[in-house]
């Protein structure tokens, strides 16, 4: 009899579940995010924003780690295959984890090989028209597209990137037809805009707003459904009168699949802990970046949301046949 209760004292002991077991030690050392793209750009410093916020509240040290190729694909591969335990995580954006399904060949699933942690700050991309295009409002810009069919140039950031892909669903959206031009980066495809040398760009307001301010060039709309906080005077895609045009180069936190959901979910406690700080939302303003709503920043909601992207944007890159450069 005593043996048989010590059979089944021990094979409790083995079926204590492992999610209970890893969140009461979870974390017990550093967590490391990977961001897939280079220092210095929004990715990175959404990513050191946040992670130096999670530290308090983790209780560990955090380490941002850089691990760049491929369009964001080499660093987003690396968090597809390491141990799921919490300890690597991924911060990523609509490229690395919605277009790049689209453009490349990926070694990983971006939805079944990963779970969602937590919505990060976003910003949303605005159109915007060189000084001496002869128009004052969204309305009028689209008429001169209309009148002038494929003689406008509309610089990029790049192959795939949001303000190339962007321009596609405008163009859609608002029944227009222009020649797009793929640069290096958005400074230099938006210099080539401020110098009037091509027409017109979709960029986020980090990059064209203070120019619009000054007059040296128009900025038409935000793609988004309502204005930006930062941005009060520029009218909202709905309003400006192209409804439906939203297109924002948003951020998220991912974990490999089969990472405990109750590790999941510390970590999704502290992203929300450290997105309600005001001193964080005051940094993520000044940066032209909003923080989704409270209703929006749980593991399912990204789930859903990353979901409808891939939904909405892969027919449109793959309709324009869009490849790696």
């Amino acid at each position: 009899m005593k043996r048989r209760k010590f059979i089944a004292l021990i094979s409790g002991a083995v079926a204590f579940p492992l999610d209970k077991a890893r969140a009461q030690a979870y974390p017990s050392r550093a967590v490391t995010f990977v961001v897939p793209f280079a220092p210095g750009g929004p990715t990175d410093t959404i990513a050191r924003i946040v992670a130096e916020g999670m530290r308090s509240s983790l209780g560990q040290p955090t380490v941002v780690e850089n691990v760049t190729g491929a369009g964001g694909s080499v660093g987003t591969a690396r968090v597809a295959r390491a141990e799921p335990d919490g300890y690597t995580v991924a911060i990523g954006n609509w490229g690395s984890h919605v277009a790049n399904g689209a453009i490349y060949s990926l070694s990983y699933d971006l939805l079944a090989d990963f779970t969602p942690v937590s919505l990060l700050p976003a910003e949303p991309l605005g159109i915007v028209a060189k000084k001496a295009v002869p128009a004052d409002n969204l309305k009028d810009f689209i008429a001169w597209l209309k009148a002038n069919p494929n003689k406008a140039l509309c610089a990029n950031s790049g192959v795939g990137g949001p303000s190339h892909v962007g321009g596609l669903l405008f163009a859609k959206l608002s029944g227009t037809q222009f020649q797009p031009v793929p640069y290096r980066g958005a400074a230099p495809a938006f210099q080539d805009v401020l110098a009037g040398r091509v027409d017109m760009m979709i960029t986020g307001p980090s990059v064209a707003l203070a120019h619009a301010r000054a007059g040296n060039v128009k900025m038409f709309a935000v793609a988004a459904a309502s204005r930006l906080i930062a941005a009060p005077e520029i009218p909202s895609a709905d309003e400006a009168g192209l409804p439906g045009f939203y297109a924002r180069v948003w951020h998220g936190m991912w974990v490999p699949r089969s990472t405990p959901m109750a590790v999941v979910n510390r970590l999704n406690a502290s992203v929300r802990e450290t997105l309600a700080q005001p001193e964080i939302r005051t940094r993520f303003t000044e940066f032209f970046l909003e923080v989704p709503p409270a209703e929006q920043q749980t593991p399912e909601a990204l789930g859903a949301f990353q979901k409808a992207e891939i939904d909405k944007w892969w027919p449109i890159i793959k309709e324009a046949n869009v490849k790696p450069e």
